[in-house]
């Protein structure tokens, strides 16, 4: 089997839906890790609606940090839980999602983030994100994979943080440029995906969906990774 991992920044669902919905269904995904999910007015009722739109179920997440954890029937929810992140006032609260799934007999704790703008908020949840999300890893005796919007390009120290615990997907097996940002005029790759060792990647990058979609339904492009279940990854 070849469990599909997204991630997408939504904006909180406030562009097109239409082509947010196209979008949505055009990833296929067994797993979707959302930021800026609803997290307002109907907050519940607009999460539904955004895992409906490509056959999900929302998994994780709680409504502050707006980060969610969507999942497919192609796989079985083991647990879903949020948890909040170190407050840095007067900054925005940060949280992570993590659904652990089981598909094929391999169990995968999948966290979502969206971390800050400010630079130090920004490391300190990255190492806090990568300690939640093993903790529940272990307890479930399943990999992790770690998703979502860095707010900073590969190199950098957050990013580089994430990259030195978790395998950074797209260098692994690239599928297209890979940047994610701006969705208009993309040049930036702040979007990513990072697994541990023993998951194969077999490709990772952007997805088959209408140019004009993808720019109208937020501001971010979404990033998918495909795992092979069937092999370990020695190469991670």
């Amino acid at each position: 089997m070849v469990l599909r991992i997204a991630s997408y920044n939504v904006r909180s669902m406030r562009d097109d839906i239409p082509a947010l919905e196209r979008v949505v269904a055009a990833l296929r995904a067994d797993v979707l890790c959302v930021q800026e999910a609803p997290r307002f007015l109907c907050w519940r009722r607009r999460r539904r609606r955004l895992a409906a739109f490509g056959g999900l179920s929302v998994a994780a997440g709680r409504r502050r940090g707006g980060v969610a954890v969507l999942t497919g029937p192609g796989v079985r929810l083991l647990h879903g839980e949020g948890r909040l992140l170190e407050s840095f006032f007067p900054l925005e609260r940060r949280a992570i999602a993590i659904a652990v799934v089981e598909a094929e007999g391999r169990r995968i704790a999948v966290g979502s983030i969206h971390l800050d703008l400010d630079e130090t908020a920004r490391r300190r949840h990255a190492g806090e994100a990568v300690r939640l999300l093993g903790e529940v890893a272990d307890r479930f005796g399943a990999l992790p994979v770690l998703a979502g919007d860095i707010n900073e390009q590969s190199g950098q120290p957050s990013w580089q943080h994430l990259a030195e615990r978790l395998t950074d997907c797209y260098p692994v097996s690239p599928r297209g440029d890979g940047f994610t940002f701006p969705a208009r005029g993309p040049h930036k790759r702040i979007d990513a995906i990072f697994a541990m060792a023993g998951l194969s990647v077999a490709s990772c990058g952007g997805v088959e969906a209408d140019p004009a979609d993808l720019v109208a339904a937020t501001d971010h492009l979404p990033v998918i990774v495909e795992l092979d279940l069937r092999h370990p990854g020695p190469h991670l």
